[in-house]
Formats: structure tokens, C-alpha cells, sequence
């Protein structure tokens, strides 16, 4: 057969189509429904719960090739790409699953048929590994495969026994590797050899057949299963008959597009390994709904890019490179995924707008670097140094490492953590925290939801709290918390405020400032106005329904917002935080770019063009796959139970939603969006009013106009022609006043280059000027243009002991001579520091007294930079 890798992967679903596998397309790269995991990270990962018996399919057989990322988390290979033949941040992962059918003879027949009838491979090259015990997958392999007993080893340890968690479904595993020949280094499996690359597991057969209780004890599950992986890379690699991933196909072509963009030669480079194994990792990720962010998942895709990054700049690589790979990319693995194909032309903006970020800081960051380890002392990086490029920088962890491991370092990673600590302590000083019923986390009781019903209800008082314990009752002026056995009180979820109100009885009232959920109960949190109030007492709990009116306003526009938002800027849009409350909505979302204010106009428009449809709504309750099967958007991280509430208006919006909304859409009245920004990076922010809040801002941003063209003598028609005529006068009036500072940064020009000093060639100059302004920079270009090749440094006081320092370059003496540099070593004579370009950089000083000698020093070290 043609072992490409497409072929590989095409013949592995064709081989267990035939024997009535059901062929199952890649999931996600981000876990449906299963916040314990960062990313997929093995073929199994999609029917987790089919295992566990959670959920059902309609076949119990199926295959399918899965997109896998071990980059962060427990599973984390990223410091070991590009420095080992087979690790990778992205791989994928073929699998043959069977959910209670077959078991280990079918299994294991399956496994050696693909490989030495479809692969070809001869059955002499292949050993096989069972679980020490498993005498029955070892008398299958020895009497009825006929593996030669030479090649077939009984291993104890835990590599050959699959657990999905401490508890839980569990099993022995049967193992297949490939020998390479006795010219490549490595012993069998099981030797104290077995790390080399000469043999390399190639097939896990996972017999799933045991629970493991909570003592440890193993019992027979009632329906067996089968879970197998085969990495296709590493297969494509035995076909293929070479020894390192890199080397096959899908790797030449992308380490080919990587050696062009980059202009090298070198296809064995580490760093074009890097290039080209993270470009798939991002590209995916991207197309999987993964932004650049400060955490979580967006924090492990911001590493791989600027790892990636940081390799291109080792290489010489000055331009943003990375995101040109996408295209080849989509040529290598497009047919297979087609959603790389469809999201070509984002994943691409994503990357280059990462990168351009990055390399911002990239170079300031590996000179500091640099410079620490020219005075290192040992082979140890301080964790000082590391925290330092972390903090300051942005420089991942395992990036300073990359550098140090080339150089023969290591990192101090416990002082890195100190400092850390340091840092989060420091973080919990400054913050403050409100008193929380702490206690209420105990509590056993439930508390019964009736507010989407009705606004009043009668309850029985069950829990009381006071100072964050528990009490048999509140007396007048107490502060403290009431649970009832039943509420209308909305309690603070999925980003909508807690309901305030009151609890009423004879001679009782109860004000009610919050309502927060305490496992399945709900706390009233306020204070005792009048009377007194005991665990079992009859109340009668009213929300206040003008706010809760207000809040479900802003509920149902925020998933208006999010659809809206989804259509004007795309699909990669994902929710990450949101505040629901009487006055305003805030939407956080996943987004690489400032949104243009004609998007702002679009996203205005179609909200309100849907509140004007007045869609009605339609709320359920569901199966959690049977919601997402009709298109309901989840939140990622979000862990939803086997029933959910689905929420919908139409077809322009279906979301997971627990919280309150209106009947139809026209109740909203106007949306209005009054500020979009950014929170972090990869995270934007809307703000929005709507109903009568919304319509108080037009008028009030009406008033403000009418206000502005009445000063300008205007009429509102004409305010931006008049606005303009205004900023045109400004502006002339700028341009005139830039001439006159040329002038006078010529004239101190002229009386400055007389008094320059030649050192080899160089003219240097190191001076103090008077009045000088704001046109230092001015005279140290004239500067710059009348003495030629030239080292300068103007110094100036503001009459208050503060010293302004600006120094120039000419761009032909930058390799030797840094403006940054020079201008810290005079800052730091005069107590102060500041930094810049190559050719030009400023300081300040507090130390006018100490600016003499500091400018005095400026000859002798600028000779120096020239000499060394």
C-alpha cells in the first residue's frame, strides 16, 4: 500500500469499517463537558463516559482518528519537542473501540492483521508485552497469533495497567513494538535499555475488565471494553522506515516551508523541529475555539507561539514568520480536517497578530537573559532572573529554559517558585475580601428554586447564620443569613446577580441584600429590620421584581449580544465571564483584536433589529447531547449535569442558561453598547444598557450634542464640519510651532557639535543644555545629522533637581554602541534609569548635583564599548 501518512490514516478507518466499526470524527481539542482535563490528550478521551456508562451511542464499535495536544498540565511534552525523535505538543491518536462487544481475541486479531496484512510490516520486527498476570492475552498472542516467545515479554509495572483515575474502570494492557535493527541504539522492552530508539511502542491495547473500589479491591466489570491507540505519526515513521518523527512526510513538507521562511539549510535543526511541530498544535487550537490569553488554555497556546517565535529569532528571522506556515499546513492536513481548510484565514490573523505582539518585548527580553549569563556563576540560572523575564517580559517558564538548556544551564525553579509565592502573597495583601458564611458550605439541607414562576412564595425557615456560624435565631439589627426550604430568590449564578427583597412574617421583617448558592442550598444574606426570627418559622419571601425585571433584561441582550458578536466577528467568539445586573450587562469574550467602531454599529444594530423581531421564548430542559445536538452553546470549563436548561429565541439564539429571561425578545425595548475594551490580552470586554436605562443614555447623549453645538454656534447638522474646521486650525498651528522648535534645536546645535570629542573616528559629545523643553530629542537629531558617525548624550534640569537625559546613535555604530545602554550608564549616576531603541532612548535622574561627573564619564565608556 502507499504509506503516506494520509493513507495510514485513510486504511485504519477503511480496515474496521469493514469489521462494523462506526467511524467517529475527531473531537475537539478542548473536552465537551469535562473540566478535569486541559486538552484532549489521548483517543479514549471522547467516549469517557460511554465507558463509565454515563452515556450511550448508537453502535458499540467504533474508530476514529483524534486530534490530541499534550501541552500543559499533567501531560506536558513541550520541553521535549524538538529535542527527541518522537515527542510533540500535537499528535494524532487512531483508535478501535468496543463498548461491551468484543474483547481481547478480537482485539489483539484486529491489532496484528492491520499491521503485518495492511502495513505490511513483517510479523519478525514486532515483540509484543502483556501485563504479567494476563495469561489469557498471553496464551491468545503465543498460541493462537504464534508470536515467537523470543520476541514476547510479561511486564509488572504500571505501563501495562491502565487506570482511568484512582477508582474506576481499569485493566491490563497489551503492547506492540517495532524493532528498527541492531544498528540503532536501544534494548528490548522490559531492559535496562529500553529508552532507546531502536524499539518504540507502536500499539496500546487497553483490555478494560476490572472496577477499582476505593479500597483498591478489583471486581469484573459486567461489559468488558476495549480502548487502543496507535500514533499515527510514529506508524507513519515505521512505514516509512525511518527512526525519527520529523522525517516523515507530514514533517518534511511543514520542516521544509519552516527551512524557506526562515533561510536555512540545516533540515536536522532543533528549532525548525520546533517550528513546524507547534505550528500544527496552534493552528488547531485556534480552530478549536483557543485564543492567547494570560490562562488556562490561552495561556498554554501563548507558550507555543512564543516558543515557536523564539526559535524563528535564534535562526536570524526578523519578521513575523510563523503564521505564513498555516497555508502549507492546510495543504498537508486539509483534506483530513477541513475545518483547518475553513479557518485558514483566522487561525492566520491569530498567529501574526500574536506574534507581532511578542516580538515587541522578545529582543529587550533575550538581552537581559544574555547579560545575566555572561556573569553567571555555575550552571544554575537564579529563579530571580526567571521570575524577572516571566514578570516582565511574558517569557514562559519553558522558554528561558529552551535558552539555558542550549547553553548547558539549568533553572533554579525553587527560587522561581519563591518568588511567585512572594508575588501571590503580596497580590492577598493588597486585596480585600468580604465576610463569608463559610460554614453554609456544610450544610446538608436543599433549597427549592421557585423564581422563574413567581416572584412571592411561602417557605420554612431552615438554616441561620450570624458572624459565619450557625444560630437558632436573629434578632433585631442582626446582620446575617436565612435559608429557606424553598425561595423565589435567584441566587448569584452563570454571571447574574443574586436577587434582593424582603422576608415577611407577623411582626417580622428580614431585608434581603444578596442571595448566594451554598452547595444546594440558598442563603439570604442582609439584616433583621424588625422582630425576631427562628429556625422553623413560616416567612413569606418577596423578591424585588422591579430589579429582578431589570436584571432580566440584561440576561436575555446578553445572549443577543453573544450571538451577534458570534456573527459580526465569527465563530471562534466563546464567552469568558459576564455580569448580569439591574443597571448594566458586561460580556467578556475570547477575541484577538480591538473591535472597529463600525463592527460596534453592526453588533448594535442586530441586537436591536432582534429585539424589534420580538422572538419569543422558548425554555426546556433536556438531555446535555441532545442540547448540544441542536446547536445550544455551552461554556467551555463549564460542568454541566446529565439534565440542563436550554434556553432559545428563535434561531438567532440557543444557550445553556439557568438564569431569567423575558418571553420575547421585544420586551427589552433598546439595547445600547457603551463601551467595548480590552481586559487582558486575548480577552475583550462590551458593557451595555437596555429597556429604560438605554433610552435615558440616547437622550442624554442627545442633550450633550445639542450642548456642544450650541457653544460652537452651530447648528447639530453641521457640529463635525465645524469640529473639523477647528482641528485643521490645531493643526497648523502644531506644524508651525514644530518649525520654530527645529530652529531652535539647530541654533543649540551649532553651539553643541563644536564641543564634541573624537574617539577613532567617532564624534562623541556629552552635554548639559538650558531651557531646553521639550526639544531634546530635536537637538540630538540635528546632532546626529551634523556630526556623522556619532555617540551623543544631551542632559537637561527642570529646575527642581530632576535631570532629563536623551541619547543618540547613528544607526552605523549600534552593533557596538547601544543608545539604551549609554543613557542607564549616566541614569544611574544621577539615581534613576530609562531604556529605548538601538539608536535613541531617555532617562530621568533625581541627582541634579552628581550630572557633571556622570557626563564626564560618558568619553571613557564610550571608548570602551568601541574597543571590545
Amino acid at each position: 500500500m502507499n504509506k503516506s501518512s494520509a493513507a495510514i490514516r485513510r486504511a485504519f478507518h477503511e480496515f474496521f469499517a469493514e469489521r462494523g466499526h462506526e467511524i467517529v470524527p475527531s473531537a475537539s481539542l478542548v473536552p465537551a463537558n469535562d473540566p478535569t482535563l486541559l486538552f484532549t490528550n489521548a483517543g479514549m478521551v471522547p467516549f469517557k463516559d460511554v465507558f463509565l456508562g454515563r452515556e450511550q451511542r448508537p453502535y458499540n464499535r467504533a474508530v476514529s482518528a483524534q486530534r490530541c495536544v499534550r501541552a500543559g498540565g499533567k501531560h506536558n511534552d513541550l520541553e521535549n519537542v524538538g529535542y527527541t525523535a518522537r515527542h510533540h505538543t500535537f499528535f494524532e491518536m487512531l483508535g478501535n473501540f468496543s463498548f461491551g462487544d468484543y474483547f481481547k481475541r478480537d482485539a489483539i486479531r484486529h491489532a496484528w492483521a492491520f499491521l503485518t496484512e495492511t502495513l505490511e510490516l513483517p510479523a519478525e520486527r514486532l515483540w509484543v508485552t502483556v501485563y504479567a498476570d494476563d495469561d489469557e492475552a498471553a496464551g491468545i498472542w503465543l498460541d493462537e497469533i504464534g508470536v515467537d516467545p523470543a520476541r514476547f515479554v510479561r511486564i509488572s509495572s504500571s505501563d501495562n495497567f491502565w487506570s482511568m483515575g484512582d477508582t474506576g474502570p481499569c485493566g491490563p494492557c497489551s503492547e506492540i513494538f517495532y524493532d528498527h535493527g541492531p544498528e540503532v541504539p536501544g534494548g528490548p522492552p522490559g531492559s535496562p535499555d529500553e529508552d532507546g530508539d531502536r524499539y518504540v511502542e507502536i500499539w496500546n491495547l487497553v483490555f478494560m475488565q476490572y472496577d477499582r473500589g476505593a479500597n483498591g479491591a478489583l471486581s469484573p466489570l459486567p461489559k468488558p471494553s476495549i480502548d487502543t491507540g496507535m500514533g499515527l505519526e510514529r506508524m507513519a515513521a515505521v512505514a516509512q522506515g525511518v527512526t525519527n518523527n520529523y522525517d516523515i512526510d507530514l514533517f518534511r513538507r511543514l520542516v521544509d516551508a519552516a527551512a524557506g521562511l526562515v533561510g536555512t539549510d540545516d533540515r536536522a535543526s532543533s528549532s525548525l523541529r520546533v517550528i513546524a511541530d507547534h505550528i500544527r498544535a496552534c493552528s488547531f487550537l485556534v480552530v478549536d475555539g483557543v485564543l492567547p490569553s494570560n490562562e488556562g488554555r490561552g495561556y498554554v497556546l501563548r507558550r507555543i507561539i512564543r516558543r515557536a517565535v523564539r526559535h524563528g529569532y535564534k535562526l536570524g528571522v526578523s519578521d513575523p514568520f510563523f503564521w505564513r506556515l498555516v497555508e502549507p499546513l492546510v495543504g498537508e492536513m486539509g483534506e483530513a480536517y477541513p475545518e483547518l481548510a475553513e479557518h485558514q484565514a483566522l487561525v492566520e490573523r491569530v498567529l501574526r497578530l500574536e506574534e507581532e505582539r511578542f516580538r515587541e518585548t522578545l529582543e529587550q527580553g533575550l538581552r537581559l537573559l544574555e547579560t545575566d549569563l555572561k556573569d553567571l556563576e555555575g550552571d544554575t540560572v537564579p529563579g530571580e532572573t526567571v521570575f524577572k523575564l516571566y514578570d516582565t517580559f511574558g517569557f514562559p517558564v519553558d522558554l528561558t529554559a529552551d535558552v539555558a538548556r542550549e547553553q548547558g544551564l539549568h533553572l533554579d525553579m525553587e527560587g522561581f517558585e519563591a518568588a511567585m509565592t512572594a508575588q501571590r502573597e503580596r497580590a492577598r495583601a493588597a486585596s480585600v475580601f468580604r465576610a463569608e458564611y463559610g460554614g453554609a458550605a456544610d450544610f446538608g439541607g436543599t433549597t427549592e428554586f421557585s423564581g422563574h414562576a413567581v416572584y412571592e412564595d411561602a417557605a420554612e425557615v431552615i438554616g441561620l447564620y450570624r458572624d459565619g456560624g450557625a444560630v437558632d435565631a436573629l434578632a433585631p439589627g442582626d446582620t446575617g443569613m436565612v435559608i429557606l426550604d424553598r425561595t423565589p430568590f435567584y441566587a448569584e449564578a452563570g454571571g447574574q446577580v443574586g436577587d434582593s427583597g424582603h422576608l415577611v412574617a407577623n411582626g417580622v421583617e428580614f431585608a434581603v441584600d444578596d442571595t448566594q448558592r451554598y452547595a444546594q442550598a440558598r442563603g439570604h444574606i442582609g439584616r433583621m429590620i424588625s422582630g425576631e426570627l427562628r429556625l422553623g418559622d413560616a416567612v413569606d419571601a418577596r423578591i424585588d421584581g422591579a430589579r429582578r425585571d431589570r436584571t432580566t433584561l440584561n440576561h436575555t441582550a446578553t445572549h443577543l449580544l453573544h450571538a451577534a458578536l458570534r456573527e459580526v466577528l465569527g465563530e471562534h467568539i466563546h464567552q469568558k465571564g459576564s455580569l448580569v445586573a439591574p443597571d448594566r450587562l458586561r460580556f467578556d469574550f475570547a477575541h484577538f483584536e480591538p473591535i472597529t467602531a463600525e463592527q460596534r454599529r453592526e453588533i448594535e444594530a442586530l441586537v436591536n433589529a432582534w429585539i424589534r423581531s420580538d422572538q419569543d421564548a422558548e425554555i426546556f430542559e433536556t438531555g446535555y447531547d441532545e442540547a448540544i445536538a441542536l446547536g445550544a452553546t455551552a461554556l467551555f470549563g463549564e460542568k454541566y449535569g446529565d439534565r440542563v436548561r436550554v434556553v432559545r429565541f428563535g434561531d438567532v439564539s440557543t444557550e445553556l442558561c439557568g438564569g431569567s429571561h423575558v418571553a420575547a425578545t421585544g420586551r427589552i425595548g433598546l439595547f445600547r453598547l457603551i463601551a467595548e475594551g480590552g481586559v487582558s490580552a486575548g480577552v475583550r470586554r462590551i458593557e451595555a444598557i437596555t429597556g429604560a436605562d438605554a433610552v435615558a443614555r440616547v437622550q442624554a447623549d442627545a442633550a450633550t450634542l445639542d450642548a456642544a453645538a450650541e457653544r460652537l454656534k452651530v447648528s447639530p447638522d453641521n457640529l463635525l464640519v465645524r469640529l473639523d474646521q477647528d482641528i485643521d486650525r490645531q493643526r497648523s498651528l502644531e506644524r508651525e510651532l514644530g518649525r520654530l522648535k527645529q530652529k531652535l534645536a539647530s541654533q543649540a546645535g551649532d553651539e553643541l557639535a563644536d564641543a564634541a570629542t573624537d574617539i577613532e573616528g567617532v564624534k562623541v559629545l556629552a552635554a548639559r543644555v538650558e531651557n531646553a523643553g521639550e526639544s531634546l530629542r530635536d537637538t540630538v537629531d540635528q546632532l546626529k545629522n551634523k556630526l556623522g558617525r556619532a555617540v551623543i548624550v544631551i542632559a537637561a534640569e527642570d529646575g527642581n533637581g530632576k535631570v532629563r537625559l536623551v541619547a543618540g546613535v547613528t544607526s552605523d555604530l549600534t552593533g557596538q554602541v547601544r543608545a539604551g545602554d549609554l543613557v542607564n550608564h549616566v541614569a544611574t549616576q544621577v539615581g534613576g534609569r530609562g531604556g529605548g531603541r538601538p539608536d535613541f532612548a531617555q532617562a530621568g535622574g533625581s541627582d541634579a548635583a552628581a550630572l557633571p561627573a556622570a557626563l564626564d564619564s560618558v568619553t571613557d565608556w564610550v571608548q570602551s564599548q568601541l574597543q571590545s
